[in-house]
């Protein structure tokens, strides 16, 4: 992460490094005029466990396929990294979720310089109102966590430069596009959370040149903010069979799936009735109806009816495939205001897309659920208002016309 002569790095020439020739280009996914939703279009993952130089074009529906070790895992973990520091998290939240934390995100060989410094580095370009607007970041992990490099760009400007000039401090310089009396504004900054998610509380727009940055990081936050990892635990949702009734939102593992459906039934009759009409391409056997019952102290259980007037089946009770089914169908057909992520409020509804990271889309699911799941996938991806990233063993389930499918090569140990 630093010169071979231990000086501190400078952010610009370390992060636009070009990748090696060999590695996996960004999938053609036809033309991209301005949106008025941010959106995620590339990632960029050029240091990153098993990653040197990965780029991948995400499109409405993306899915990951390759063998095991080629790093789609580890490609969803680096998204959710930097979807957390978008959402304003420190360095150590947002690197907590991944296995073994930050330092396990190193490649392993990646030498450290003469002081002992080694580190990751991501990016994304996040497409818009402003067209496409580049966010990269340079991560030193050893000997210390902290952010050494930051560049933001988009209308043909940088308009966003951090470095770390002096491994003392706990601070980075930065430097802001004015187009003001003087070009730049320059600024210290703290070195454990990303300066593009710090730029509305220090930018006052008093000139063209910071509104225009002032959008760009807009653009780029919303975009990242709205990134929903989820993981359905099958285990997780049988341990809580019955969970306190409540307007929660749904966490990544579902484990309270029964409040969130009472929810959904009481709030919006059209969501529930898609998501039973979903669940009859994903069940075992008929389904009439999903609802949840009372189970004493204010508690509550999901059930699934499998005829009118017929004993009616606990959901827990449902084998693994068809539990994940039901929870990524719900995710799938709900959104930021029913799921645990917090988009920006200050945003309307109709301007936000909600973007699915599952790891292992297929996990568990048979043949016609994998199916099933991935023509929803398109489906709500056409609308406009989700978009999934997702993994998958089955590299059939990539070949499906509404998906973008990125086959990662077999990373060498």
């Amino acid at each position: 992460m630093t010169s071979p002569t231990g000086h501190p790095p400078r952010a610009p020439r370390d992060l636009l490094r070009d990748p090696p020739r060999d590695a996996p280009r960004p999938a053609h996914t036809g033309r991209h005029p301005h949106s008025d939703r941010a959106t995620l279009g590339e990632l960029r993952v050029s240091a990153f466990k098993s990653h040197r130089g990965t780029r991948l074009g995400l499109g409405p529906v993306t899915l990951l396929t390759g063998g095991s070790g080629s790093g789609k895992t580890a490609a969803l973990e680096a998204c959710g990294v930097l979807a957390r520091l978008g959402a304003g998290a420190t360095l150590e939240e947002a690197f907590a979720p991944v296995s073994g934390g930050a330092a396990a995100c190193v490649p392993q060989k990646a030498k450290p310089d003469a002081a002992g410094r080694r580190g990751v580095r991501l990016g994304c370009t996040v497409r818009g109102p402003l067209g496409d607007v580049r966010l990269d970041v340079a991560v030193q992990t050893e000997p210390e966590l902290r952010i050494v490099g930051e560049r933001l760009t988009g209308g043909g400007h940088t308009l966003l430069a951090t470095a770390l000039r002096d491994p003392r401090r706990d601070r980075v310089q930065a430097s802001w596009h004015t187009a003001g009396p003087a070009p730049v504004t320059r600024a210290p900054l703290p070195d454990d959370r990303l300066g593009t998610a710090l730029l509305p509380l220090r930018i006052g727009g008093r000139t063209d040149g910071e509104q225009l940055v002032l959008a760009a990081a807009e653009q780029a936050v919303l975009a990242l903010r709205s990134v929903y990892p989820c993981d359905p635990h099958p285990a997780r949702m049988r341990a809580a069979t019955a969970v306190p009734a409540g307007g929660e939102q749904l966490t990544p593992d579902s484990r309270n799936l029964p409040a969130v459906l009472r929810r959904v039934r009481d709030e919006c009759g059209l969501r529930h009735a898609a998501l039973v009409d979903a669940l009859r391409g994903g069940c075992a056997g008929p389904v009439h109806d999903l609802t949840t019952e009372e189970y004493g102290d204010g508690l509550v259980r999901a059930v699934l009816l499998r005829e009118p007037g017929q004993r009616s089946t606990p959901v827990e009770t449902l084998g693994d495939g068809e539990l994940r089914y039901l929870a990524l169908a719900l995710v799938l057909l709900t959104g930021p205001g029913v799921l645990a992520v917090d988009p920006a409020s200050e945003v309307l509804p109709a301007r936000q897309v909600l973007t699915v990271l599952a790891d292992g889309l297929d996990r568990c699911l048979d043949a016609r659920q994998a199916k099933e799941l991935v023509a929803l996938s398109g489906r709500m991806g056409e609308r406009g208002h989700i978009r999934v990233v997702g993994s998958v063993s089955d590299p059939s389930l990539a070949e499906a016309e509404c998906a973008t499918a990125m086959t990662l090569p077999q990373r060498r140990p």
